[in-house]
């Protein structure tokens, strides 16, 4: 056993917000059906029944409910899926309380989100100590069933990846192990979107060359990988497929890179309605994203504006503001510019006929509030080398995807093609039996002239 290999756990609460939100139903309603015991879903608006799943009960995923899809399509899956409310402050307060729970074993805790973290447990058990690791997990378990009333899993490996990759087995109130040794029987048969950091994007660019499994990822060229994804990517998802990390867990979350804040709309925007439905949300998530801003006085200078379609495709502006701000007249005039340009243009998405279902406001480029007394050139020099970083890699992103699409189009017309040339033999043959039926066998053949 290699000195500086590491005891890690992941730690994920099942179904958090349902969880959650059904404990809440318990405190207020003693005795009313513990919503984890039927199909029901977080998500939408309960009311008009619009919006998307984002939370389901195990009972929910026997219906094929996934989170993400429109509350519309779950309703017509499962037309008595029970729908409840978002409710943040409670899930804020069951997510506190599972981080000092956790804290108890460890000072190295890394919270990954508002239902998940990272632990190094190696000062704490060992770095090989596996029938430990499962003691520890269990009692960990047991403690958040008991204290707090919902259940967690919890993956274990000797680095952050593979200990993220187990503790998604199977659920719920489950320990699984993923140690280096065990990645080819047990990860390397799972599909290659399910890699922790392979998108649906990276995914569907794998699956066109042949890229199918993790294992299918693990094995492959290098040089392969690169040329589909990029450098960069490439070389993280071979590591991946291997269970190759080195990243470590780190106590100090990092500073918010962005804000931002959507919404889904009750119904959706097109060019008719745009004045009346989609400017009030642009509007009201500006003010939304100022005021985190102000909260945690944050300055930005970068906005951004992103629609999603009815077809549920993702697509987004940015523009840089000549000074950083926090003032939500400053997001909206730049939100307002962008949109604009996404929807009403010359190539806008109304002129395609796209309606969209989702607006988004964000700022990112965040600095300290303080920052903005600095003298500006010296500003200017402290993050010319980071603008140019995030150009060059924007530039690289935009190759890609289009070295993507090109190989999608080419794929496409040549498989018109040859189904062009199919249906013009399968004519030619059709011709040739009706004439050599009528005038006698053998009248053309093929290759005749």
């Amino acid at each position: 056993m290699k000195l500086d290999e590491k005891t890690i756990f992941h730690v994920d609460v099942n179904s958090a917000f349902l969880s959650w939100s059904a404990l809440k139903q318990l405190e207020e309603e003693p005795g009313s059906v513990d919503l984890r015991t039927i199909p029901s879903a977080v998500g939408g608006d309960v009311k008009t029944r619009h919006g998307v799943i984002t939370a389901k009960s195990i009972p929910a995923k026997k219906y094929g409910i996934q989170t993400g899809e429109p509350v519309v399509k779950a309703l017509q899956k499962c037309p008595h899926l029970v729908l409840v409310r978002s409710d943040f402050e409670t899930y804020r307060r069951y997510s506190h309380a599972l981080m000092d729970l956790l804290a108890q074993y460890t000072p190295l805790l890394q919270q990954m989100s508002i239902d998940e973290a990272f632990l190094d447990l190696t000062e704490r058990i060992g770095p090989d100590n596996r029938e430990g690791a499962l003691a520890l997990a269990q009692e960990i378990r047991d403690r958040v069933r008991e204290e707090l009333g919902f259940t967690v899993n919890v993956g274990i490996s000797s680095n952050k990846l593979l200990a993220k990759m187990a503790s998604d087995f199977r659920k719920p109130d489950l320990t699984h192990t993923l140690y280096p040794e065990e990645v080819p029987a047990k990860m390397w048969p799972l599909p290659i979107n399910s890699l922790f950091g392979c998108g649906k994007q990276t995914a569907q660019k794998l699956q066109l060359v042949g890229i199918n499994t993790i294992g299918d990822a693990a094995s492959a060229d290098p040089g392969l990988l690169q040329s589909v994804l990029g450098e960069r990517s490439g070389i993280y998802i071979h590591n991946s497929a291997n269970g190759i990390s080195r990243s470590k867990v780190t106590p100090k979350r990092e500073q918010a890179k962005s804000v931002s804040n959507e919404r889904t709309l009750s119904r959706d925007i097109d060019r008719d309605n745009y004045q009346t439905d989609g400017l009030p949300v642009i509007r009201m998530l500006s003010q939304k994203v100022a005021g985190r801003l102000q909260k945690s006085s944050l300055v930005g200078q970068t906005v951004t504006f992103q629609v999603k379609s009815s077809e549920f495709n993702r697509y987004s502006r940015q523009t840089m503001l000549s000074d950083m701000t926090d003032r939500a007249e400053d997001i909206e005039k730049a939100a307002l510019y962008l949109a604009d340009r996404l929807l009403n243009g010359p190539d806008g998405l109304f002129e395609d006929g796209i309606s969209i279902r989702l607006i988004g406001v964000g700022v990112s480029r965040l600095s300290e509030k303080q920052m903005m007394q600095m003298d500006l050139f010296q500003w200017a020099d402290q993050n010319e080398e980071e603008e140019k970083k995030r150009r060059e890699e924007q530039k690289l992103r935009e190759k890609e995807e289009e070295l993507a699409r090109q190989a999608e189009t080419a794929r496409r017309k040549e498989e018109e093609k040859l189904e062009k040339m199919k249906n013009r033999q399968t004519r030619l043959d059709s011709m040739m039996d009706q004439i050599n039926g009528r005038y006698g066998k053998g009248t053309i053949k093929k290759g005749s002239r």
